[in-house]
C-alpha cells in the first residue's frame, strides 16, 4: 500500500512495525504459488503493528490498539496495509511487535498440529523435522513440556544445539545420520507416534518408515504459552523492509534458522 488510503465499511489501516517473513513469500515470489490479485503484486501473510484508522461500523478496534494478522488478504511487506476488521487480533499494548510478528503463522500452525491433527499426551514420542525452524523450535518446546518424548532432525551441529536446548531428548544430524536407522535405534524399531514433517519430498518415504503401527504422520507446510513462559519464540534474523530479497536468498539458501522479521 501506498500513500495513507482511508478504510472503508468493515476495514481498518494498520501501519506495520514487524513483518514475518515464511517461505509461501518465497513460493509466491517464485510463481509456485498462484498471486490472489493481478501484478504488481505484494508478499507477505503476516505482521504486527498499530491501528491508524478505523472504517465506518468497525467497533472492536479503536486507533492506537496494537494487532497482528496473518493470512489473507495478502501484502504484509509494506509500511501499512487495509485490512477487513475481522482479521486483525488485539495484542497487549506492551507486546513486541518483532515476536508477534514471528509467532501469528507458526503459531496457529504449531497449535493446529498439536491439538487438531494429533494430540500429543505424556508418555507418546513424536519426530521433528527441521527442528530448528520457525514451527520446529515451536513444536520441540511445547511437545517437551506436554510430556513427550522428542526427537528431532537438524541439518548441522548449531541447529543441533538450538534444538536441545529447546527440548529436544534426540537429536539427529541428517546430513550425518540416516535418520531413520538412528529413529529405530531409538525406539527400540517400535517407532514414533507422530511424525511433524514440513519438510515433503526429502523426508516423506522415511517418515512414514518411522512410525509405529498405527501411528500418525501430519504433513504441513499461542500467546498465551509465550507469556507463561512455555514457548520461546527464536527470532534470528532481522532485516529492514529493503532487504526483504536478501531474507529471501538467506532463506532458500538454508542460512536462517528461527523466525525471520522484516522491520519497516
Amino acid at each position: 500500500m501506498t500513500g495513507s488510503e482511508d478504510p472503508k465499511e468493515g476495514e481498518v489501516r494498520v501501519r506495520n512495525k514487524a513483518l514475518g517473513v515464511n517461505f509461501v513469500d518465497v513460493y509466491f515470489r517464485k510463481g509456485l504459488y498462484k498471486p490472489p490479485s493481478s501484478l504488481p503484486f505484494t508478499p507477505g501473510v503476516e505482521a504486527v503493528g498499530l491501528i491508524t484508522a478505523v472504517g465506518v461500523g468497525v467497533t472492536d478496534f479503536q486507533v492506537g490498539d496494537v494487532v497482528a494478522y496473518a493470512g489473507r488478504p495478502l501484502g504484509s511487506y509494506a509500511e501499512e496495509q487495509i485490512l477487513p476488521a475481522d482479521k486483525p487480533v488485539s495484542l497487549p499494548p506492551s507486546s513486541d511487535p518483532v515476536i508477534g510478528a514471528s509467532i501469528m503463522s507458526k503459531g496457529m500452525t504449531t497449535r493446529f498440529l498439536l491439538k487438531r491433527c494429533f494430540k500429543v499426551e505424556p508418555g507418546h514420542t513424536i519426530l521433528v523435522h527441521a527442528a530448528a525452524g520457525g514451527v520446529g523450535s515451536l513444536l520441540c518446546q511445547w511437545t517437551n513440556n506436554l510430556g513427550a518424548t522428542v526427537i528431532g532432525t537438524v541439518s548441522n551441529k548449531v541447529k543441533a544445539a538450538q534444538a536441545k536446548e529447546d527440548g529436544c531428548h534426540h537429536i539427529i544430524i541428517y546430513t550425518e545420520d540416516d535418520f531413520v536407522a538412528r529413529v529405530n535405534e531409538i525406539t527400540s524399531r517400535y517407532g514414533v507416534d507422530v511424525v511433524y514433517d514440513s519438510v515433503g519430498k526429502d523426508t516423506f518415504e522415511g517418515s512414514l518408515a518411522c512410525l509405529k503401527l498405527r501411528g500418525y504422520m501430519a504433513a504441513g507446510g499461542v500467546f498465551a504459552n509465550i507469556a507463561s513462559g512455555v514457548l520461546k519464540v527464536r527470532v534470528n534474523h532481522t532485516y529492514l523492509l529493503s532487504e526483504a530479497a536478501k531474507a529471501h536468498e538467506d532463506l532458500e539458501n538454508r542460512k536462517t534458522s528461527g523466525c525471520v522479521v522484516l522491520l519497516p
